[in-house]
This record gives C-alpha cells, sequence and structure tokens, in this order.
C-alpha cells in the first residue's frame, strides 16, 4: 500500500517514472475516432464553451511542459475570445502530466471543483518557472503551495489532496488513455474534431483549422 509520504516523496522527485509509469505508447496515428475521443476519462471532462459548437477542440497538456504553458499564456486568451466565447468552439483541456509535479497541480485543480478547475491550471501555467516547478529548486511542494494559494487552496486542501486515491486514479487514467489508444507521447497535442495537431498551435494555426470547420 503506497503511504502518504511514499507518494509525497516520489511527487517530490519528480522521476521519469515516478507514479505514473511512463512508457513509450504506439505509434502515433494522425487522426482519431472522434466517438473514441468524446468519452471523458474517470472525473469528467470540464468544458468551455457551447455543448452545440460545431467544433471542438481537445488538448492534452502537463502543467510543467514549457510549451504548454506557451500556448495558454500567449494564444489561448485571443482563442477563447474568437472561438469559445462566440460558442463556435467547445475547448476541452485534458491531463497528460509529463511528471509528478504535473499530476499533483492537476490534482489540485480537481480537488476543488469544476468552477475551480481553469483558474487553477491558468494560474499554473502563468506561473511555471516562476514561483514554482523552477530549475533547481530543492523544495518543489512548498512551491507549489504557495502558489495556488493564489487561488485559494489551502494547506488542508493541498495535504486531502495527496491523500485522494480517486482523484489519483482518475487524472492517471486520462493520460493512459491517451497514450494507449491515441498515441499521445508528448505535449501539447490537440485534436480539433478528432484531427491530430501536435505542438504549440498559434491563433494562425488554429484559424487555419477551425475556418473551414464552421464553414463547412
Amino acid at each position: 500500500m503506497t503511504t502518504r509520504r511514499q507518494v509525497i516523496t516520489a511527487m517530490a522527485a519528480g522521476t521519469a517514472a515516478g507514479l505514473l509509469g511512463l512508457g513509450a505508447g504506439p505509434a502515433a496515428a494522425q487522426d482519431v475516432s472522434v466517438v473514441s475521443l468524446a468519452v471523458p476519462g474517470p472525473l469528467g471532462d470540464v468544458a468551455l464553451g457551447s455543448a452545440d459548437a460545431k467544433v471542438t477542440v481537445i488538448e492534452y497538456a502537463s502543467l510543467t511542459c514549457s510549451h504548454c504553458a506557451s500556448f495558454h499564456n500567449e494564444t489561448f486568451p485571443a482563442f477563447k475570445e474568437k472561438y469559445i466565447d462566440t460558442g463556435k468552439v467547445r475547448f476541452i483541456l485534458r491531463e497528460f502530466p509529463l511528471d509528478d509535479l504535473a499530476l499533483l497541480g492537476f490534482m489540485l485543480a480537481r480537488h476543488k471543483g469544476d468552477e475551480f478547475y481553469y483558474p487553477i491550471t491558468g494560474l499554473l501555467f502563468e506561473q511555471l518557472g516562476k514561483t514554482w516547478a523552477k530549475v533547481g529548486d530543492d523544495k518543489p511542494l512548498d512551491a507549489l503551495l504557495a502558489t495556488v494559494r493564489q487561488a485559494g487552496i489551502t494547506q488542508e486542501d493541498f495535504d486531502a489532496t495527496i491523500k485522494d486515491r480517486k482523484i489519483y486514479d482518475g487524472v492517471v487514467a486520462v493520460r493512459d488513455k491517451a497514450a494507449k489508444d491515441f498515441g499521445i507521447n508528448a505535449t501539447p497535442t490537440f485534436f480539433i474534431n478528432g484531427k491530430r495537431h501536435p505542438g504549440a498551435l498559434s491563433i494562425q494555426d488554429l484559424d487555419k483549422a477551425i475556418e473551414p470547420l464552421l464553414a463547412g
């Protein structure tokens, strides 16, 4: 049985395998079944935008991925204003943590409920490498807690999250399914109506992918 101390130690170490058991996935197909992709993980999806939108954009990301942070900090605001807020696109961020620190970050975002999911993940992307997940940081958990306190996470929330096996299993299940069924092995990876688009997309990239679907 995994103890709380083992969980904290493994997360703080941020090992390549850690508790996630990262490994090479299958060769990535270019596109996937929209039906298969639409099935949410055990914790459900937290979606932004209209459920009736013609276009669905699903992003698999890691909170410790600098390319993911670049997308959310530099491109996402314009993307949200142009497509999500206008009802043209439904957006879903799904967890693909590349290390245990990212896993815990996603768990904290899930712990407080759906209304906190994007504020907390957005905060962590914004502060990546600044207040948390800094190179050479010998107290990564303290830095993570100090950062998420800005979003209302308390020490009690933090401790409860670490012990929450349901949330842990749910986040890992999303990552494992993405690796096994969709061949994802890098972040960010986007699917736009089932078509794969790897890498941090610019607003111009999104325009090229989305506009024909809206016109069709």
